[in-house]
């Protein structure tokens, strides 16, 4: 029985759909073997889209999975910016600010929404290549005798879109910072195992020869725990599943993540904790940030949110969560909520950023 939550989030999408290939139609010169290619094509993406939820992308070869998935949610994204221009464009139709002549049958309007959204996204794509390098400074008062320097990184989504020659050069960066330590705050893995374990992505961590300790994030319960903590070994990553780990003068508090209702409380987990030791928490979901400060850590790293990962869906984390992106302090302790380093879906970002934290810790 499906709940009428999950059939309108179904809905919606469907009429958007609707709405765009309708308004396509009309915007295309009047030339039919056009019309149709471009609605057709416009349909079989949004059919991917279902395809790669549907879990059939791990009975395909990967190249055919990837492609399925990238086209797929890659439309998702195209559709939501589509939606918002032919609603523009439809209220100056209505205010007599667009002529009639632009929007129906029209090579010129045509042309001008084709190189609109091919000017948009090809930014919005490189914008996403070009990661961005975040520097914290964080005072431990005492705690830490000689600095420390750590590499955060959150939601690096390995899987059929962000393939192991990403990940390389993601981890090129990372090492050249040559940090003491490298700390993943969840979504390690996208939606399945499958092509991560194919293409042997293991093996650029364990080349990397530095320490590295990550937590679990919703979307790694949804490629299934069993296979990540697996992959995490054979990356020589250390696993933090409700757990602390200590790394000479820092306790790295690592919290499994919300989806497992079971998860222990931030209180328990810190039961007999070193309290001389710099205390770091990783939480892949930033709810509840009081808890952190009422339990004496002093630093918080989270991610999860991406910060809506494009615009405008960054106002809608940023009503959601009291802190959606970047640093926040509260009493004591700090907290930093990355908007991450790899992406769910299209690899696009619009309004956001794709960020690795460079941390000094004094």
């Amino acid at each position: 029985m499906h709940s009428p939550w999950s059939l309108l989030i179904l809905l919606i999408p469907i009429i958007a759909e609707y709405y765009v290939s309708h308004r396509v139609w009309q915007l295309l010169p009047p030339i039919l073997p056009l019309k149709v290619t471009i609605v057709v094509l416009m349909t079989l993406a949004f059919i991917l889209a279902f395809v790669s939820f549907s879990g059939a992308l791990d009975r395909m070869p990967l190249e055919l999975g990837t492609f399925t998935y990238e086209v797929g949610n890659s439309w998702l994204i195209l559709l939501l910016y589509l939606v918002m221009v032919f609603g523009v464009l439809d209220l100056g139709l209505a205010l007599g600010i667009i002529p009639r002549s632009f929007l129906r049958g029209s090579v010129v309007g045509s042309v001008s929404v084709l190189l609109f959204f091919i000017g948009l996204f090809t930014y919005a794509h490189l914008h996403f290549e070009q990661k961005q390098r975040v520097e914290l400074t964080l005072d431990s008062e005492g705690k830490v005798g000689k600095p420390v320097k750590l590499v955060l990184v959150s939601d690096l989504h390995l899987g059929y879109h962000n393939r192991r020659s990403d990940l390389r050069r993601w981890l090129q960066l990372i090492k050249a910072e040559r940090p003491d330590a490298i700390l993943i705050a969840g979504d390690l893995i996208d939606w399945s195992i499958k092509p991560v374990l194919e293409e042997g992505s293991a093996e650029e961590f364990r080349e990397l020869g530095i320490p590295i300790y990550a937590i679990l994030g919703n979307h790694d319960y949804y490629a299934g725990t069993g296979a990540d903590k697996d992959f995490c070994e054979q990356a020589g990553i250390q696993l933090l599943q409700d757990s602390v780990a200590y790394f000479g003068d820092l306790a790295i508090v690592g919290r499994d993540d919300r989806t497992n209702p079971h998860r222990k409380s931030l209180g328990q987990i810190m039961e007999g904790i070193d309290r001389s030791k710099y205390i770091i928490e990783l939480d892949h979901q930033p709810y509840h940030l009081e808890e952190a400060e009422h339990s004496g850590v002093n630093f918080e790293f989270a991610g999860h949110t991406h910060h809506g990962q494009v615009w405008p869906l960054n106002w809608v984390t940023d009503a959601i969560y009291e802190d959606a992106f970047g640093p926040l302090t509260k009493g004591k302790t700090e907290y930093y909520v990355s908007s991450g380093l790899g992406i769910w879906g299209g690899k696009f970002r619009i309004g956001t950023q794709s960020e690795y934290v460079v941390a000094t810790i004094r």
